[in-house]
């Protein structure tokens, strides 16, 4: 019996054809590499469109912060846009006389509005060195600076262009310039709009849900966790004796309590070091003790039929 025993056992270990046709069964698990959603931007939850243990399709709502200001901020720097197109337009046809006084006027409320914002720079940025903001708060206020001084600009220009005795082209540019910064301005208050309403990259479960609504969002924290079909892959490992006949690449046979025939999968990975290494590894005996990570990934159709964390037995070669 003792001889028997120990004849299966090295059959078992070397996988030789004339014990068995299959190599013998590895241990593993499944695991899924979670999706977390979040925005860029702090808010209030307003909206939680999903539950968990929900399947969502890709492009499908998830949730939205409050986003009344950005709303509005938007809606101002759209109007600022048709406005500074107008007023191309109004250069490019018949010739008027030049209003300085009105000019003169938004080149005031241009400097006021520079002053304004630069003293708030500097607040944020005392602010953020103290570290009660965030580097995005830092950043939209040196934008917001930015933004003022190239209006003040603009509006100099065209005061300048204005007490001009000939000539229009000086202050079609200055408009086309202003223009551009309106659009630009435009192009950030609709994104930072956009980015407080996120929806599902991809397509799959959700996994969890971190907030409920009414709660407060801190920048970069993650509302939702998903789990595409995609990102579900079988970890398992394998002794020193057998890791040399792996390749990524190589289909594998996986089998699991209660999910019906045996799903197919190929190998992407396969470690190149040994997770447990005793102190010597001269010896063969010690060399048996060597295992090697190695993941395998299914497909789409037959991932949804695992959990992560649920136990698998994985044979080599296709099911």
């Amino acid at each position: 019996m003792r001889c028997l025993s120990l004849v299966a056992v090295v059959c078992a270990l070397a996988a030789l054809p004339a014990c068995s046709e299959r190599s013998p069964a590895l241990q593993g698990y499944a695991e899924g590499e979670y999706v977390l959603v979040a925005s860029p931007w702090a808010g209030t939850l307003s909206t939680l469109a999903v539950t968990r243990g929900q399947q969502v399709g890709q492009g499908e709502a998830l949730f939205i912060l409050e986003r009344t200001l950005e709303g509005a901020a938007a809606d101002e720097t759209r109007s600022r846009v048709q406005a500074a197109e107008a007023q191309l337009a109004n250069l490019g046809a018949a010739r008027r006389p030049p209003e300085i006084d009105t000019l003169r006027q938004q080149v005031a409320a241009a400097r006021a509005a520079l002053a304004l914002s630069e003293e708030n720079l500097r607040q944020q940025l005392r602010l953020y060195t103290a570290g009660f903001v965030s580097a995005a708060a830092r950043d939209q206020a040196q934008a917001a600076r930015d933004r003022d001084a190239a209006q003040l600009a603009a509006g100099e220009a065209q005061v300048r262009n204005a007490t001009l005795s000939i000539g229009r082209s000086q202050e079609i540019e200055a408009a086309r310039a202003e223009l551009e910064a309106a659009r630009a301005a435009d192009a950030q208050a609709r994104t930072r709009y956009a980015e407080k309403a996120l929806a599902a990259p991809a397509g799959g479960l959700v996994a969890d849900t971190f907030y409920r609504v009414g709660e407060w969002v801190p920048a970069g924290a993650p509302v939702v966790s998903l789990l595409p079909p995609a990102n579900i892959k079988l970890r398992f490992f394998v002794p020193e004796a057998m890791v040399s006949g792996l390749r990524t690449g190589q289909p594998v046979s996986v089998s699991c309590d209660g999910c019906g025939a045996p799903i197919a999968a190929r190998i992407s990975f396969v470690s190149p070091q040994a997770e447990y290494t005793p102190p010597v590894i001269y010896s063969r005996e010690a060399r048996a003790k060597l295992v090697f990570l190695v993941e395998a990934r299914p497909g789409a159709a037959d991932a949804t039929r695992l959990h992560p964390g649920q136990p698998v037995d994985v044979v080599p070669g296709a099911p």
